[in-house]
């Protein structure tokens, strides 16, 4: 049996993504609240990138998508790993660490830092992060309530760019050049 393999989100997986996270949901109760439209939860907000890992039979056994990506410290930009998931019967085979590490190579490339939450029940996702270099900054309530009514608490993560000084330098003079020729304003479109 072949691996699963890792590719970029088409608008055509979101059928094989909702039944994933279906699976998911029932045996491990993610998302703990389950969506009213799961197509569109997957898509929001609007996901700057998105990957899912296929197996051999086309089935799709993993996603993970960055949103926002945003300013950050030190004039780094920040995304928000999220929709992170591994259907049952996929695991151990190393997919949670390989989408992780997808996200990792296209932060680097970017000179992007990776944040995420996790709720704090969820031992199993805070020792994945823990053990591919994610450092928890702290706790917090989260916004919304379980569905029981009951307050959420969210560990939250970071994961600092390691392309180097150079990449973020060059990143931040390109901006910056970018801003002086546009009279101030600039898009990103990576």
């Amino acid at each position: 049996m072949s691996p699963p393999h890792i590719r970029r989100r088409r608008a055509a997986d979101l059928d094989g993504c909702v039944a994933a996270l279906a699976e998911v949901h029932r045996v491990d109760r993610y998302p703990m609240n389950w969506p009213a439209d799961p197509r569109r939860w997957l898509g929001e907000p609007r996901p700057d990138h998105a990957w899912v890992a296929i197996a051999a039979d086309t089935a799709i056994v993993g996603h993970v998508a960055v949103h926002r990506v945003v300013p950050g410290a030190a004039g780094t930009p920040t995304a928000e790993v999220a929709r992170l998931f591994v259907v049952p019967t996929a695991r151990g085979l190393a997919l949670g660490r390989a989408l992780l590490d997808q996200v990792r190579q296209w932060a680097n490339a970017r000179g992007t830092d990776l944040v995420l939450e996790v709720t704090s029940d969820n031992a199993a996702a805070a020792a994945l992060y823990e053990r591919t270099g994610w450092r928890c900054t702290g706790t917090s309530t989260a916004p919304w309530t379980a569905p029981d009514g009951s307050a959420v608490s969210l560990r939250h993560y970071a994961l600092p760019c390691d392309a180097g000084p150079a990449i973020a330098v060059s990143r931040r003079a390109s901006r910056a050049a970018a801003s002086r020729s546009s009279g101030g304003s600039s898009t990103s479109t990576s």
